[in-house]
């Protein structure tokens, strides 16, 4: 339904320029959303995906694992969106400080996401509230170190910012002007609170990530946020216990397709073209997320069986195996600390796991040696190849 433009411009100055700056109106969008035909069909397919991907930890015998490797590889491909070229090894080196080759500034951005959103999980578990001082939280954590640093970390911009082009007149699109952010900030978190709305969370959760990035709030790293706005309100609604849905893959494949949807929303108000996106994505990426969850039991039973088999040396084995699947790069001191036994005996189940062809060292030395679990990164790494 084309509801026209979703706003108004409100013509500012930024040095000698004169800009045409978007303000959206606040949300819900007037008329209301159809939801009914192949649209109503697609949300409640995408509430049973999201209905799988809840239970899914149930598979688990320690649903952490598949968080802490799930959120990791989100932080990565959100962050190549951005245009960072860090790996997924990358990232667990740097964890471990030990990151040689790798570009620092890069992993230090993917790090600080990682950080960002366990940050907001903490908060909410706390029971503190889903708002816009959660939001600037996160940001300030998100830009704690690193390149964007300079640029405000937690707080609303104060400035002009623009999409596109090398500065406000040239752009491709004007957020609002400074002084207008704070009100539509505050709009949208009253939106995200209204319990009289009737529309599903699902739904909510499209609509405000639209919003959020059409305010673009701060100085840098909104879409970082913007996509972990996504998740959030999902998981603080209680449609997913652990916030284990992602789009930065379905958005990263269909990039294009993304801007040109969030440009049509606000240029023609067909906001239900672009939920048909969203929920398509959030299909897909539920059941991308539940076969990956499968496959990794499966792959953990096959090699827990391996190492059954291999006679004496098993039980050690089996103790820092079960380690190498919470931590799928280790090194054997930090197996130490995880696992409780000594560096001889931690060394041998590592290179018992190496000759089993489960575990591969990396180094090539006889000191400080890394191990890699190569089957689970190799899961864990699917589409995250830079763009």
């Amino acid at each position: 339904m084309k509801r026209g433009l979703t706003g108004e411009y409100h013509i500012t100055r930024t040095g000698a320029e004169e800009v045409r700056a978007f303000i959206p109106f606040p949300l819900p969008p007037n008329p209301p959303l159809d939801l009914t035909g192949r649209r109503g069909r697609l949300l409640e397919q995408a509430t049973l995906a999201l209905g799988r991907l809840d239970s899914v930890t149930l598979l688990l015998p320690d649903p952490g694992i598949f968080l802490y490797a799930y959120v990791r590889r989100e932080a990565l491909l959100s962050s190549q969106i951005e245009g960072t070229q860090s790996s997924l090894s990358d990232l667990l080196l740097f964890e471990m400080e030990e990151a040689p080759g790798a570009p620092v500034e890069d992993v230090v951005e993917v790090s600080n996401y990682v950080a960002a959103l366990e940050h907001g999980l903490e908060r909410l578990r706390d029971s503190f509230p889903f708002s816009n001082r959660l939001i600037r939280e996160m940001h300030a954590v998100l830009l704690s170190r690193g390149r964007g640093s300079e640029k405000l970390p937690g707080e609303f911009r104060r400035t002009q910012n623009w999409i596109g082009g090398t500065r406000p007149g040239n752009a491709h699109f004007v957020p609002p002007p400074p002084d207008r952010v704070e009100d539509c900030m505050a709009d949208l978190e009253r939106f995200l609170h209204d319990q009289h709305l009737p529309y599903p969370t699902i739904v909510r959760a499209a609509l405000a990530h639209v919003q959020f990035e059409t305010i673009h709030p701060f100085l840098d790293g909104n879409g970082r946020i913007g996509r972990l706005l996504i998740a959030f309100i999902l998981h603080h609604e209680g449609v997913l216990q652990k916030p284990l849905l992602y789009l930065s893959l379905y958005f990263k494949q269909h990039r294009s397709e993304y801007y040109r949807l969030l440009d049509l929303v606000r240029a023609e108000g067909d906001w239900e073209a672009w939920l048909d996106f969203f929920l398509e994505g959030v299909v897909h990426t539920a059941q991308n997320a539940v076969e990956t969850a499968q496959r990794l039991v499966a792959l953990f039973k096959e090699d827990t069986q391996k190492i059954q088999a291999a006679g004496r040396m098993s039980n050690t084995a089996l103790r820092v195996f079960n380690v190498l699947c919470q931590r799928p790069l280790l090194t054997v001191n930090e197996t130490c600390k995880r696992v409780g036994l000594t560096f001889p005996a931690v060394a041998k189940g590592l290179e018992t796991l190496a000759r089993l062809g489960i575990a591969r060292e990396l180094t090539g030395q006889k000191r400080n040696r890394i191990f890699a679990y190569d089957r689970y990164l190799a899961i864990l790494n699917e589409g995250t190849e830079p763009l």
